[in-house]
């Protein structure tokens, strides 16, 4: 279908520079997240792939051929936005045949790829249906029919399941996920929410004040951040990060001490640990020790923050391990499973720590 390669690019508006010299490789076939808070520029640079926005500086390459000066209609690709951007005085059926039409296919060429596209979507009872009487989920089917109907070489997504409430999104990301894959269309989708990443990309970009932060795919990012950044943006809840110092192989900190550490790692460090891989324990028996600050049932387990002198820290345990809140409680570490960061620049530690 398409592969897409961004080389240096710069953007600025003004003296406000958003993008800040990225560069980036994206594979044919394959679904890759751009995934940031509000205002990394992740949507400035699919904006700048689909000829929205033009770059300052660099170059952008889709199979190979420069882009950098070819309108957004010639570059044969499809975008779905967060706001559906349906005709309301339009049948189903005519939203999603409108491509066609102003590409000029007539009727009887137009119908037949109008019924496949609704069909892959799960749409093809509401063909007669105008936006007003669909709901969101509907209404978002109804945007992503319209752009496969194209059949282009590129897909990008802006958001675009953001409108949706907790259970239709759980439900159109699996629809998404499955789509992609049996289209084998090139995919780049923006998103803030790390969950759609995780569930939905082949690569996760995280990207942070314009540039690439980390990337690599769902489980590598997950199990080894490159940063507190990424650290604390990945997971639900994100990695526990814990400031303290390290000296003589002890990590201390106002709670605790974690002993039996290589040398290697010295000086003010911070220490991170996801919540599922920490346990509770009667202070006494734990690394530190502290008191219970709330407990939530999530279902399938318990989420419990314990209170560590400044630091709230998450742990997940089973549903049956509720806690009194206020009573003293103590935190236990998988060593296999620690993670230290430069407490001054963020950046992981790569000392021998495994």
């Amino acid at each position: 279908m398409a592969t897409v390669t961004l080389t240096n690019i710069r953007k600025s508006f003004g003296s406000l520079r958003i993008i800040d010299d990225l560069s980036l490789d994206i594979a044919d076939k394959e679904f890759l997240v751009l995934l940031g808070p509000s205002g990394c520029g992740k949507t400035t640079t699919m904006r700048m792939i689909a000829g929205l926005e033009d770059p300052t500086s660099g170059d952008i390459l889709i199979d190979g051929a420069r882009v950098n000066d070819k309108p957004a209609r010639d570059r044969d690709l499809a975008m779905v936005f967060q706001n559906y951007g349906l005709y309301p005085h339009m049948t189903v059926e005519n939203n999603i045949g409108y491509p066609l039409k102003v590409k000029g296919l007539s009727w009887a060429a137009r119908q037949p790829r109008i019924a496949a596209a609704a069909e892959k979507v799960e749409l093809g009872a509401l063909l007669q249906r105008k936006p007003a009487a669909l709901s969101g989920g509907q209404r978002q089917r109804v945007a992503l029919a319209r752009a496969i109907v194209r059949t282009p070489r590129l897909f990008l997504m802006d958001e675009p399941l953001s409108n949706l409430d907790a259970k239709l999104r759980t439900l159109m990301r699996a629809q998404l996920k499955h789509l992609q894959r049996e289209l084998a269309t090139t995919t780049i989708y923006v998103t803030h929410d790390q969950v759609e990443a995780m569930t939905l990309a082949d690569r996760i970009v995280i990207m942070n004040k314009g540039r690439i932060e980390q990337q690599g795919s769902p489980a590598e990012v997950y199990a080894r951040p490159t940063s507190t950044f990424v650290a604390g943006f990945i997971g639900s809840p994100p990695m526990n990060l814990i400031p303290g110092s390290m000296q003589g192989g002890s990590f201390n900190h106002s709670a605790g001490r974690l002993n039996d550490l290589p040398d290697g790692l010295q000086g003010d460090l911070t220490l991170g640990q996801r919540p599922e891989d920490l346990r509770l324990a009667p202070p006494s028996q734990a690394d530190f020790a502290g008191s219970v600050f709330s407990s939530e049932l999530l279902g399938d387990s318990t989420l419990v923050a314990v209170q560590l002198g400044k630091e709230i820290v998450n742990v997940k345990t089973g549903p049956t391990e509720g806690q009194v809140i206020g009573a003293p409680i103590g935190i236990v570490f998988d060593r296999a499973k620690l993670h230290f960061f430069d407490t001054a620049s963020g950046q992981r530690v790569e000392a021998s720590i495994r």
